[in-house]
């Protein structure tokens, strides 16, 4: 993954001021399939399957019934699985992990539109094996209940280090976006307080104008919708409306020293209203979707995007 990321960087990497145009004599970007579950209608977070390199998992956005629906790398449905005890206020993001051996999904319920929100929560299920058993519906392992320590904020990217037992939020509305973070297993019942790791300055960063004329253009480029960080520990990614953000680690870095470098970005050409993201299991292809019926299920292949 490491070579990957250094050999698509000197390839040219976009301004991160402005959500960057489409360079055509790159085709990485190709459409995998279609999401053909009818109940995803507004598909929020995408996570790999621990169990099988073929699974992705989806969740709809907030309002929607407390389901996980699983998808084929084409978007054929591969089932539904109900979470019992969840509630789904406004769920925005979903990641994957290993913890003790274990496989795990975390479903973060962190949508706060109008930023009034006293408590958001996240979900950690054991994630299903759909390929020996049919498994209707799972309860959850845990839940972390938080609030942010500078008051309500609007959020839909998480993402999880399982390797250092953490879990990190980004805020949506903040300009730059604001790093938080939280334990991926904290001890009791508490409702916990988020820890401000810092701004994330290597996001774009909008014109004034930009921001003046969102509400009538509806063009909120800029905006974090989603995160994901690679199997290996070592990558991540920042999904806005209109790209990919790709960021690489060394062992000894903190995620808030790697996430304020100079990022790969990925544009989405005439994809808007990007909303879920996720790292293939090996590493070598990120998934995007957006948020709509029958919403395209799109591939990025870095190893396509470093073959010229």
């Amino acid at each position: 993954m490491r070579r990957l990321f250094f050999l698509l960087l000197i390839c040219g990497c976009a301004d991160p001021d402005h959500s960057p145009p489409v360079d055509e004599s790159r085709p990485s970007l190709v459409r995998a399939g279609t999401l053909e579950d009818p109940a995803l209608v507004e598909a929020s977070g995408l996570a790999r399957s621990q169990h099988d390199p073929d699974l992705l998992w989806i969740i709809n956005d907030g309002g929607a019934k407390p389901r996980i629906h699983a998808t084929d790398r084409r978007g054929a449905s591969r089932g539904v699985i109900k979470v019992a005890g969840a509630r789904n206020v406004d769920w925005e993001d979903l990641a994957s992990f290993r913890w003790h051996g274990a496989p795990y999904l975390l479903i973060a319920d962190i949508g706060d539109n109008e930023s009034k929100r006293d408590m958001l929560s996240l979900y950690v299920i054991e994630e299903p094996d759909l390929n020996s058993t049919s498994v209707p519906k799972v309860k959850p392992k845990w839940r972390i209940d938080f609030r942010y320590p500078d008051g309500a904020r609007d959020a839909e990217a998480i993402a999880v280090d399982a390797v250092n037992e953490r879990v990190f939020i980004l805020t949506k509305r903040d300009i730059p976006a604001v790093l938080y973070e939280l334990p991926l297993a904290p001890r009791g019942d508490d409702i916990l307080t988020a820890t401000r790791v810092g701004a994330i300055g290597s996001l774009p960063v909008p014109r004034r104008q930009d921001v003046e004329y969102a509400p009538v253009s509806k063009d909120w480029y800029w905006q974090p919708t989603a995160m994901d960080i690679a199997a290996d520990n070592l990558a991540a990614l920042i999904l806005t409306y209109r790209a990919v953000y790709v960021y690489e680690r060394d062992v000894d870095d903190s995620w808030f020293a790697a996430l304020s470098r100079r990022p790969l970005v990925i544009p989405l050409g005439g994809y808007r209203e990007a909303e879920a993201v996720v790292f293939s299991a090996d590493g070598e292809s990120i998934f995007v979707t957006v948020e709509q019926q029958r919403a395209p299920l799109l591939r990025i292949d870095l190893n396509g995007a470093m073959a010229e």
